[in-house]
């Protein structure tokens, strides 16, 4: 499997911007799918973004489409997570996920998460 550390989480206020990067080591970078996934408090994890391993083709949660870009650099083994015009409904602990072929969008069936970084949105 490849491991997967996250950073770049923290406060910040209503239609502010953060963003999140994900750096990966162990395997080959490159063959995976990547993504991003959110827990909220009390709430179960849920399917935020994802990128293809070549980074051509990306997926959203109706929830952050507009708002949210995915990103990744083979080259640096890392994938981003650009958060525009954040809500406070965007509080929760981000976790990077990897996947091959593909990346569920369900979590029960995702084989590799990073230790999630807690984002949190201010009113």
């Amino acid at each position: 499997q490849v491991q997967l550390v996250e950073s770049g989480g923290g406060l910040v206020q209503a239609g502010g911007s953060l963003r999140l990067s994900c750096t990966a080591s162990g395997r080959t970078f490159s063959n995976y799918a990547m993504g991003w996934f959110r827990q909220a408090a009390g709430k179960e994890r849920e399917f935020v973004a994802r990128i293809s391993w070549s980074g051509l083709s990306t997926y959203y949660a109706d929830p952050v489409k507009g708002r949210f870009t995915i990103s990744r650099d083979n080259a640096k083994n890392t994938v981003a997570l650009q958060m525009n015009s954040l809500k406070p409904e965007d509080t929760a602990v981000y976790y990077c996920a990897a996947g091959q072929p593909l990346l569920p969008t369900d979590p029960r069936f995702v084989g590799s998460w990073g230790q999630g970084t807690q984002v949190t949105v201010s009113s």
